[in-house]
């Protein structure tokens, strides 16, 4: 299944924020963003999700791209084109709208980021930081070979490993 979605990469004062997941969602510091559903543009769905996670808001034309991110969720059989949009201006107080999603907001220095942070999120702000636009994750030699894993599992050959 192939997924269009968008993150938010939101910075104050040498901060960036996150939302801290709920352990059963990972546990994890994430961006705030989620799917473009059908009928939206990337920035709408951007804004729609800032408003839906955190109670914030922020206008299309302070969303500046800076980033894509091709991944693979290889358990869940998923395919995801990840737009990354950064914003320094933003209007209300960030908080979790949803609870069962999220345990609360964050904000951390760019450089002091907690090991809590997703693998993910990790890879596309190192890439950011290294000026590259795009990305994959994780590394194309991974993706092969669970492919070929499974494949030698769905033939009946479990003897290679």
């Amino acid at each position: 299944m192939m997924i269009f979605a968008v993150r938010l990469i939101l910075e104050d004062k040498g901060k960036l924020l996150f939302l801290r997941q709920t352990e059963r969602n990972g546990g994890k510091y994430t961006l705030i963003g989620g799917n473009v559903e059908e009928m939206e543009f990337a920035r709408e769905a951007l804004i729609r999700e800032a408003n839906e996670e955190a109670d914030i808001h922020v206008n299309a034309e302070d969303l500046s791209l800076v980033h894509v991110l091709h991944r693979h969720k290889l358990k869940k059989k998923h395919t995801l084109i990840v737009l990354y949009f950064k914003a320094t201006i933003f209007y209300g107080e960030p908080e979790s709208k949803e609870r069962h999603k999220f345990h609360d907001v964050a904000w951390f220095p760019i450089n002091a980021l907690p090991e809590e942070v997703s693998k993910p999120t990790r890879h596309v702000l190192n890439c950011i930081g290294n000026g590259e636009i795009y990305s994959e994750f994780p590394k194309r030699e991974k993706v092969l070979s669970y492919w070929e894993e499974l494949g030698r599992i769905w033939s009946g050959d479990s003897t290679q490993v």
